[in-house]
């Protein structure tokens, strides 16, 4: 069996030119220190958070085809993004609704992106994610409802960031 190698995280997001989202230590998507994850960079596409990246084979479920449990993580993670970029809140998912339009095959070129549809006064927030092939083609798409993380949490969160604290979620510190 061939070894997968080492890569950047970001590699698959430093040629753009809009800015490159930190990542943290831990997380399963996008941690830098969590070698039993995806290791994904992420951008900010404007108001929308995105990422252009290829699943590796371990994430299969069917031969060569990502497991949709893998796909919903990633759809949830690029909302979150899309809520931290939009308000500045780090957010829990409460709710999270995936639609599979066709199988998403390992080592091939995909775009995650995901973006705020409604910002409920800061308590409750509605975003929708896809994800597609580089021919433009939807493979999955979701929804999903968020709420902030409490106060008592969010030093535990800071504390994960390897580079430092995104800029937009500063102004919401206390």
């Amino acid at each position: 069996m061939m070894e997968t190698p080492q890569r950047d995280p970001c590699e698959s997001v430093k040629s753009v030119s809009s800015p490159i989202l930190p990542a943290t230590r831990s997380c399963f998507v996008c941690g830098t220190a969590n070698p039993l994850g995806l290791q994904i960079g992420f951008r900010i596409a404007g108001q929308a958070a995105e990422s252009h990246f290829s699943f590796r084979p371990e994430f299969s479920g069917f031969r060569d085809t990502v497991h949709g449990g893998v796909i919903s993580t990633v759809l949830d993670e690029i909302m979150v993004w899309a809520i931290g970029i939009e308000s500045g809140k780090f957010v829990y998912c409460a709710e999270l609704t995936v639609r599979f339009l066709r199988p998403t095959p390992t080592k091939t070129a995909v775009v995650a992106r995901g973006e705020v549809t409604e910002n409920k006064r800061n308590r409750l927030f509605v975003a929708r994610g896809e994800l597609r092939n580089e021919a433009g083609d939807l493979l999955a798409e979701a929804t999903g409802k968020y709420l902030p993380v409490p106060d008592a949490v969010t030093d535990a969160v800071l504390e994960d960031f390897q580079d430092g604290i995104p800029p937009f979620f500063q102004k919401n510190l206390r």
